[in-house]
């Protein structure tokens, strides 16, 4: 912000700067919305180039927008030749040997290469003039035709002076002009994108302010965010799945995994609340004289849910475990079991939690260089687990309850494990030999 306000205070100047992508070559990072304006010839576009890059510093407050090519106006001077194509047939000339020619004449042309020894040597065909001529003599420069006849170019085509653009960009073989637009940090990408399409690009359409044969496309990191939107939804299928058959594999059993699996989408909604409460509280402490904190929900943060698959369901093997053991091992009751296995796992439980908590807050709560890199993936982490956790002290003993119940009632009283003493019995026994002593 304060190179762009220094060097905006000059008049004509335009100033452009961005927070650069580890992880990305495109010039605006993660969150640029390149618009590009392509068609056959450089008038229309920079025309409507220009219209879009003034549509966009309407549309929103204080964007960064850049160009490529870097200028938005034809400012270069240009000679062109235009042909009188009948001209040159009744000479007998073809449009191959009126261009060679016409290039030899001017600029000079390629002819061939010639190696002498190890060493290539390009050869040019000159006229007597060489590069040095004035350019109003050009339509005097003679023109050999097939006939034998010698014509000045100027008789068989028109010399005229226009401008042109220094540098010639091009996507998919078409002159295109590009512009780079960054959004304001509190605008997220994909509200970005969809204002650009509506606002700058839909709106540029309906006002007439896009000539024939121009088109305007999308592209960058608004691209690249739908392909990893559907790459990490397809990852994330993947991710649960795994989960879950790695839970069966421990317990042995279909059925008690989705137990445990009930806390992912829980947390997964307490990751998003929290985000949401992050950007709502942060965006309020420079009242209070603290730096202001906002995460926007960037391709980065979505990285965060596929954490959360792995940490949300420490917390609920531990009670289910427990619980379970309680039942085969213990002969306890289904509300004994839940009740003990509560208690006995709330030590640890707390303990990871807080620990983890504390470890991911100067991440998400103090602002420093290269925390906004992680921010994201820190606070989905951190509220997602928070919430889970009371879901899993709160949410899940009550479903464990319900669910062994019901399985208590259709099968019958669950029996000890054989040869495997229980709880009760290990305190009978010690009673009964501290009564004897």
């Amino acid at each position: 912000k304060a190179l762009n306000d220094k060097f905006t205070a000059y008049p004509g100047m335009r100033a452009f700067s961005s927070r650069g992508s580890i992880i990305s070559s495109n010039d605006g990072g993660t969150r640029s919305v390149n618009l590009d304006i392509t068609g056959p010839e450089f008038g229309p576009i920079y025309e409507t180039a220009f219209a879009a890059y003034q549509r966009a510093q309407q549309v929103f407050d204080g964007p960064q927008v850049q160009s490529d090519p870097p200028s938005l106006t034809l400012g270069q001077p240009l000679v062109e030749l235009r042909p009188d194509w009948e001209r040159i047939a009744e000479l007998g000339l073809t449009a191959e040997e009126f261009g060679y020619a016409a290039a030899a004449l001017i600029d000079g042309v390629f002819v061939d290469e010639f190696f002498l020894a190890d060493d290539k040597i390009d050869i040019f065909l000159y006229s007597t003039a060489g590069s040095a001529q004035e350019l109003g003599d050009v339509g005097h420069l003679p023109m050999h035709t097939p006939q034998g006849a010698v014509v000045p170019l100027g008789a068989i085509a028109e010399i005229v002076q226009t401008v042109d653009t220094d540098t010639i960009r091009r996507v998919s073989g078409q002159r295109t002009v590009t512009l780079n637009i960054i959004p304001p940090r509190s605008v997220a990408l994909e509200t970005a994108v969809g204002i650009v399409q509506t606002d700058v690009i839909e709106h540029l359409q309906d006002t007439g302010a896009v000539p024939p044969g121009v088109v305007l496309d999308i592209s960058g990191a608004s691209d690249q965010l739908q392909v990893t939107r559907e790459a990490l939804s397809g990852n994330y299928v993947v991710a649960v799945l795994l989960c879950y058959l790695l839970l069966v594999a421990i317990f042995s059993h279909w059925g008690y995994p989705l137990l445990i699996m009930t806390t992912v989408p829980l947390g997964i909604a307490g990751g998003i609340a929290g985000l949401w409460l992050l950007n709502a509280v942060g965006t309020q402490l420079p009242h209070l004289g603290f730096a202001a904190i906002r995460q926007s929900f960037d391709m980065i943060t979505m990285l965060g849910f596929l954490t959360l698959v792995g940490t949300v369901v420490n917390n609920p093997i531990l009670i289910v475990d427990r619980a379970l053991h309680n039942l085969r091992v213990a002969g306890l009751g289904v509300k004994e079991a839940v009740r003990e296995a509560l208690e006995s796992r709330l030590r640890p439980i707390v303990m990871t939690t807080v620990t983890t908590i504390c470890g991911l807050s100067p991440l998400v709560f103090i602002p420093g260089a290269g925390t906004e890199l992680y921010r994201g993936v820190g606070a989905i982490v951190l509220f997602g687990l928070f919430f889970a956790t009371l879901v899993t002290l709160i949410f899940l003993p009550a479903l464990l309850i319900e669910v062994l119940g019901w399985r208590v009632r259709q099968v019958g009283a669950v029996a000890a494990v054989p040869d495997v003493p229980s709880t009760r019995q290990l305190e009978l026994v010690s009673k009964r030999s501290w009564e004897r002593s």
